[in-house]
Protein backbone atom coordinates (compact mmCIF):
# COMPACT_ATOMS: atom_id res chain seq x y z
CA UNK A 1 0.00 0.00 0.00
CA UNK A 2 2.50 2.26 0.94
CA UNK A 3 4.33 1.56 -2.32
CA UNK A 4 0.87 2.27 -4.57
CA UNK A 5 1.05 5.70 -2.63
CA UNK A 6 4.57 6.99 -3.30
CA UNK A 7 3.78 6.08 -7.12
CA UNK A 8 0.40 7.86 -6.77
CA UNK A 9 2.25 10.75 -5.17
CA UNK A 10 5.42 11.10 -7.59
CA UNK A 11 2.74 10.98 -10.53
CA UNK A 12 1.03 13.86 -9.29
CA UNK A 13 3.95 15.92 -9.13
CA UNK A 14 5.23 15.08 -12.13
CA UNK A 15 1.64 16.28 -14.10
CA UNK A 16 2.08 19.54 -11.89
CA UNK A 17 5.37 20.02 -13.19
CA UNK A 18 4.48 19.70 -16.84
CA UNK A 19 4.49 23.24 -18.91
CA UNK A 20 0.44 24.78 -19.35
CA UNK A 21 -0.04 25.19 -22.67
CA UNK A 22 -1.52 28.17 -24.23
CA UNK A 23 -3.32 29.79 -26.75
CA UNK A 24 -1.05 31.51 -29.71
CA UNK A 25 -2.67 34.51 -31.04
CA UNK A 26 -3.44 34.30 -35.09
CA UNK A 27 -1.07 37.11 -36.86
CA UNK A 28 -2.95 40.56 -37.85
CA UNK A 29 -3.38 41.32 -41.25
CA UNK A 30 -3.98 45.69 -42.09
CA UNK A 31 -6.16 46.97 -44.56
CA UNK A 32 -6.21 50.88 -45.79
CA UNK A 33 -7.83 52.45 -48.20
CA UNK A 34 -4.88 54.42 -50.22
CA UNK A 35 -7.02 56.51 -52.66
CA UNK A 36 -10.55 57.97 -52.98
CA UNK A 37 -11.42 60.00 -56.05
CA UNK A 38 -14.65 60.87 -58.24
CA UNK A 39 -13.04 59.90 -61.92
CA UNK A 40 -16.39 60.27 -63.73
CA UNK A 41 -18.19 63.25 -62.82
CA UNK A 42 -21.22 62.96 -65.46
CA UNK A 43 -22.09 59.38 -64.39
CA UNK A 44 -20.81 59.44 -60.61
CA UNK A 45 -18.00 56.90 -60.85
CA UNK A 46 -15.88 56.96 -57.60
CA UNK A 47 -12.86 54.69 -57.74
CA UNK A 48 -11.04 53.61 -54.29
CA UNK A 49 -7.45 51.63 -54.54
CA UNK A 50 -6.73 49.86 -51.32
CA UNK A 51 -3.47 48.52 -49.80
CA UNK A 52 -3.32 45.00 -47.88
CA UNK A 53 -0.52 43.71 -45.51
CA UNK A 54 0.57 41.12 -46.31
CA UNK A 55 -1.12 40.42 -49.17
CA UNK A 56 -3.93 38.12 -49.25
CA UNK A 57 -4.35 35.66 -51.74
CA UNK A 58 -4.50 37.04 -55.24
CA UNK A 59 -8.69 37.23 -56.40
CA UNK A 60 -9.33 37.82 -52.70
CA UNK A 61 -13.04 39.02 -52.51
CA UNK A 62 -12.86 42.88 -50.94
CA UNK A 63 -15.84 44.68 -50.28
CA UNK A 64 -16.26 48.00 -49.91
CA UNK A 65 -18.56 49.52 -47.46
CA UNK A 66 -20.29 52.97 -46.90
CA UNK A 67 -21.88 54.30 -43.96
CA UNK A 68 -25.74 55.02 -44.19
CA UNK A 69 -26.80 57.60 -41.69
CA UNK A 70 -30.28 56.74 -42.22
CA UNK A 71 -29.74 53.04 -40.92
CA UNK A 72 -27.22 53.96 -38.90
CA UNK A 73 -25.06 50.75 -39.98
CA UNK A 74 -22.44 49.91 -42.57
CA UNK A 75 -23.67 48.75 -46.65
CA UNK A 76 -21.78 46.85 -49.14
CA UNK A 77 -21.90 49.40 -52.45
CA UNK A 78 -19.20 47.40 -54.28
CA UNK A 79 -16.30 45.10 -54.27
CA UNK A 80 -13.15 43.63 -56.30
CA UNK A 81 -10.73 41.25 -56.29
CA UNK A 82 -7.18 41.38 -55.07
CA UNK A 83 -3.92 42.10 -57.16
CA UNK A 84 -1.01 41.00 -54.71
CA UNK A 85 -0.89 43.80 -51.59
CA UNK A 86 -3.64 46.20 -53.74
CA UNK A 87 -7.17 46.12 -54.77
CA UNK A 88 -9.16 48.58 -57.22
CA UNK A 89 -12.76 49.19 -56.74
CA UNK A 90 -15.33 51.15 -58.56
CA UNK A 91 -19.02 52.39 -57.72
CA UNK A 92 -21.00 54.71 -59.16
CA UNK A 93 -23.14 56.71 -56.35
CA UNK A 94 -24.84 60.13 -56.58
CA UNK A 95 -23.41 63.17 -55.34
CA UNK A 96 -22.96 63.10 -51.40
CA UNK A 97 -20.36 63.28 -48.46
CA UNK A 98 -20.05 60.08 -47.02
CA UNK A 99 -18.04 57.54 -45.44
CA UNK A 100 -16.15 54.84 -46.65
CA UNK A 101 -13.82 51.76 -45.65
CA UNK A 102 -12.86 48.63 -47.15
CA UNK A 103 -12.35 45.06 -45.40
CA UNK A 104 -11.25 41.66 -45.46
CA UNK A 105 -12.08 38.45 -43.88
CA UNK A 106 -10.16 35.65 -42.43
CA UNK A 107 -7.71 34.02 -44.56
CA UNK A 108 -5.44 31.38 -42.61
CA UNK A 109 -3.49 32.47 -40.41
CA UNK A 110 -4.06 36.09 -40.57
CA UNK A 111 -7.46 37.18 -39.03
CA UNK A 112 -10.27 39.18 -40.82
CA UNK A 113 -9.54 43.37 -41.35
CA UNK A 114 -11.12 46.53 -41.48
CA UNK A 115 -9.37 49.44 -42.81
CA UNK A 116 -9.82 52.91 -41.19
CA UNK A 117 -12.49 54.79 -42.23
CA UNK A 118 -12.85 57.56 -44.68
CA UNK A 119 -15.22 60.29 -45.34
CA UNK A 120 -15.45 61.46 -49.26
CA UNK A 121 -17.02 64.61 -50.82
CA UNK A 122 -18.42 63.21 -54.20
CA UNK A 123 -18.63 65.84 -56.62
CA UNK A 124 -21.59 64.75 -59.64
CA UNK A 125 -22.83 66.83 -62.20
CA UNK A 126 -26.73 67.52 -61.76
CA UNK A 127 -29.18 69.81 -64.07
CA UNK A 128 -29.44 73.33 -62.47
CA UNK A 129 -33.04 72.78 -61.83
CA UNK A 130 -33.10 69.18 -59.88
CA UNK A 131 -34.25 71.09 -56.85
CA UNK A 132 -36.66 73.40 -59.11
CA UNK A 133 -36.36 77.19 -59.04
CA UNK A 134 -36.53 78.81 -55.69
CA UNK A 135 -37.68 82.14 -57.26
CA UNK A 136 -37.91 84.12 -60.32
CA UNK A 137 -38.75 87.53 -61.59
CA UNK A 138 -37.44 90.45 -63.51
CA UNK A 139 -39.26 93.17 -65.95
CA UNK A 140 -41.20 93.49 -68.71
CA UNK A 141 -43.35 90.42 -68.65
CA UNK A 142 -40.31 87.60 -67.72
CA UNK A 143 -40.90 84.40 -68.34
CA UNK A 144 -38.26 82.08 -66.46
CA UNK A 145 -39.91 78.10 -67.86
CA UNK A 146 -38.08 75.42 -67.39
CA UNK A 147 -38.52 72.30 -69.33
CA UNK A 148 -41.03 69.83 -67.78
CA UNK A 149 -39.10 66.54 -66.85
CA UNK A 150 -40.75 64.00 -69.43
CA UNK A 151 -39.37 66.53 -72.22
CA UNK A 152 -35.70 67.42 -69.97
CA UNK A 153 -35.25 64.54 -67.07
CA UNK A 154 -31.86 65.80 -66.78
CA UNK A 155 -34.02 69.17 -65.39
CA UNK A 156 -31.19 71.28 -66.74
CA UNK A 157 -32.94 72.82 -69.89
CA UNK A 158 -34.78 76.09 -69.59
CA UNK A 159 -36.47 79.02 -72.39
CA UNK A 160 -35.53 82.56 -70.49
CA UNK A 161 -38.17 85.50 -72.05
CA UNK A 162 -38.92 89.20 -71.41
CA UNK A 163 -40.26 92.05 -73.63
CA UNK A 164 -38.11 94.97 -75.23
CA UNK A 165 -35.81 96.24 -72.85
CA UNK A 166 -36.81 93.87 -69.58
CA UNK A 167 -35.17 90.97 -68.02
CA UNK A 168 -35.58 87.99 -66.51
CA UNK A 169 -33.68 85.61 -63.82
CA UNK A 170 -34.29 82.73 -61.34
CA UNK A 171 -32.49 80.95 -58.26
CA UNK A 172 -31.94 77.84 -57.58
CA UNK A 173 -30.28 76.72 -54.07
CA UNK A 174 -26.84 75.48 -54.69
CA UNK A 175 -25.57 74.23 -51.36
CA UNK A 176 -23.10 72.34 -51.82
CA UNK A 177 -22.19 73.24 -55.01
CA UNK A 178 -18.94 74.40 -56.70
CA UNK A 179 -18.92 74.96 -59.78
CA UNK A 180 -21.79 76.37 -62.54
CA UNK A 181 -21.73 74.86 -66.46
CA UNK A 182 -24.02 76.92 -68.64
CA UNK A 183 -24.60 76.32 -72.54
CA UNK A 184 -26.12 79.30 -73.76
CA UNK A 185 -28.39 79.69 -77.38
CA UNK A 186 -29.32 83.19 -78.06
CA UNK A 187 -32.48 83.20 -80.01
CA UNK A 188 -32.75 86.94 -79.82
CA UNK A 189 -32.85 89.26 -82.74
CA UNK A 190 -30.50 91.30 -81.50
CA UNK A 191 -27.83 91.92 -78.34
CA UNK A 192 -28.41 90.35 -74.88
CA UNK A 193 -26.32 89.87 -71.75
CA UNK A 194 -26.07 86.57 -69.45
CA UNK A 195 -24.73 86.76 -66.07
CA UNK A 196 -24.57 84.60 -63.05
CA UNK A 197 -25.06 86.35 -59.62
CA UNK A 198 -24.34 85.43 -55.97
CA UNK A 199 -27.70 86.48 -54.36
CA UNK A 200 -27.99 90.13 -55.77
CA UNK A 201 -24.22 90.04 -56.58
CA UNK A 202 -22.72 90.03 -59.92
CA UNK A 203 -20.54 86.92 -60.60
CA UNK A 204 -19.42 87.08 -63.97
CA UNK A 205 -21.53 87.72 -67.31
CA UNK A 206 -20.95 87.48 -71.39
CA UNK A 207 -23.02 89.50 -74.02
CA UNK A 208 -24.31 87.40 -76.83
CA UNK A 209 -24.75 88.48 -80.54
CA UNK A 210 -27.72 87.79 -82.52
CA UNK A 211 -28.60 83.62 -83.43
CA UNK A 212 -24.92 82.75 -81.56
CA UNK A 213 -24.01 80.02 -78.86
CA UNK A 214 -21.50 80.31 -76.05
CA UNK A 215 -20.70 78.93 -72.76
CA UNK A 216 -20.50 80.78 -69.14
CA UNK A 217 -19.08 78.77 -66.74
CA UNK A 218 -17.88 79.93 -62.73
CA UNK A 219 -16.42 78.51 -59.91
CA UNK A 220 -19.76 78.88 -57.62
CA UNK A 221 -18.21 77.52 -54.33
CA UNK A 222 -19.99 79.15 -51.21
CA UNK A 223 -22.92 80.22 -53.21
CA UNK A 224 -25.76 78.89 -51.63
CA UNK A 225 -28.49 80.96 -54.12
CA UNK A 226 -27.23 81.07 -57.66
CA UNK A 227 -29.20 83.20 -59.96
CA UNK A 228 -29.27 83.37 -63.75
CA UNK A 229 -30.37 86.34 -65.29
CA UNK A 230 -31.16 87.66 -69.22
CA UNK A 231 -31.17 91.47 -69.92
CA UNK A 232 -31.91 92.92 -73.24
CA UNK A 233 -29.29 95.00 -74.40
CA UNK A 234 -30.48 95.63 -77.58
CA UNK A 235 -33.20 93.89 -79.73
CA UNK A 236 -36.55 94.44 -81.40
CA UNK A 237 -38.74 92.08 -79.64
CA UNK A 238 -36.91 91.18 -76.47
CA UNK A 239 -34.49 88.70 -75.09
CA UNK A 240 -34.95 85.01 -75.51
CA UNK A 241 -32.25 82.56 -74.32
CA UNK A 242 -32.26 78.80 -74.05
CA UNK A 243 -30.32 77.43 -71.60
CA UNK A 244 -28.50 73.93 -70.24
CA UNK A 245 -27.14 74.57 -67.12
CA UNK A 246 -25.59 72.16 -64.70
CA UNK A 247 -24.30 72.36 -61.13
CA UNK A 248 -21.09 69.90 -59.74
CA UNK A 249 -22.86 69.13 -56.28
CA UNK A 250 -22.53 66.74 -53.64
CA UNK A 251 -26.46 66.21 -53.19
Amino acid sequence: MRRVLIGLLTLLMLGCAAPIASAVPSPARTAKIYSIRTTDATKGVITVVGTLSPAPVTGTRIPLHQWIPSLKRWQEVAHGYSSGSSVTITTVQPGSIRTYRIAVGPQAPYTAAISPMISFKHYVWRGMFKKGLKAAGGAGQPQFTVVPPKEGPRRAEADLLANQGGYVWGDVDSTGCRYSRNWLGNLTDGLVRVSLHNGTTALTSVRMQQETETWLNYDVTGVTRLRLQVADVRSGYGPYVSIDSLLLCTN
